[in-house]
C-alpha cells in the first residue's frame, strides 16, 4: 500500500508540474486568448507522453493530456494521465507572487494531496518547484519553448523515482 502510494504521489507530482506548465478529458474552460500574467504562456490544451522510470529499472510509456487556465496571478490546471498499468487525474491551484508559486494540487482517483511550491520565470516558461505528500517528496523542473513543453520529475526513493514528459500544445 505504502509503494502504491509513492507511485501515485509520483504521477501526481507530474500533475501539479503540469498545473504549474507541464502534462482524458479536459474540464477546465478555456479562454479564446491567453491573457498577460505569469503563466500566459501555458493557457491552453497541451497533450503528449513520455516515460516512467521505476526503482527497479524497468519503464513504462505515459500518455498525458492538460488544460491549463491561468487568470491573472493564479493558474488552474486539469491533466489526466495514463500509461498501461497505472492512470490519474489530477488538479490544481496555484499563485504567483514576486517569481514565487505557491498552491496545492488533489488526485481524485486515489484521494490524495498536497501543497507546492516553487520558483516561475518567463510567463510559467521556467518552473522549479517541490512537492511532498505522505511518504514522499519530489523535485520538478518545466520549461516550455513555443508550443512544446518538457517536464522532468525526480522523487529519490518512491517506487516511481523519475518521469520525463514531453507535451505539445494543440
Amino acid at each position: 500500500m505504502q509503494s502504491n502510494l509513492q507511485f501515485n504521489c509520483a504521477f501526481k507530482a507530474i500533475v501539479v508540474a503540469a498545473s504549474l506548465g507541464v502534462a482524458s478529458v479536459i474540464a477546465f474552460p478555456l479562454a479564446s486568448q491567453a491573457a498577460e500574467g505569469p503563466f500566459s504562456a501555458l493557457a491552453g490544451s497541451w497533450s503528449g507522453g513520455g516515460m516512467i522510470k521505476k526503482s527497479n529499472g524497468t519503464g513504462e510509456r505515459i500518455r498525458c493530456r492538460a488544460a491549463y487556465e491561468p487568470s491573472g496571478a493564479t493558474l488552474g490546471l486539469r491533466l489526466r494521465c495514463a500509461s498501461d498499468s497505472y492512470n490519474f487525474d489530477l488538479t490544481s491551484q496555484v499563485s504567483y507572487q514576486g517569481g514565487a508559486i505557491s498552491g496545492s494540487w488533489q488526485e481524485a482517483t486515489r484521494g490524495v494531496s498536497g501543497p507546492i511550491q516553487g520558483r516561475s520565470a518567463g510567463e510559467g516558461r521556467q518552473i522549479q518547484a517541490s512537492t511532498q505528500a505522505i511518504g514522499f517528496s519530489a523535485n520538478i523542473s518545466l520549461n516550455t519553448k513555443g508550443n512544446h513543453q518538457s517536464v522532468q520529475i525526480v522523487a529519490p526513493g518512491a517506487e516511481v523515482p523519475e518521469v520525463t514528459v514531453s507535451l505539445e500544445k494543440k
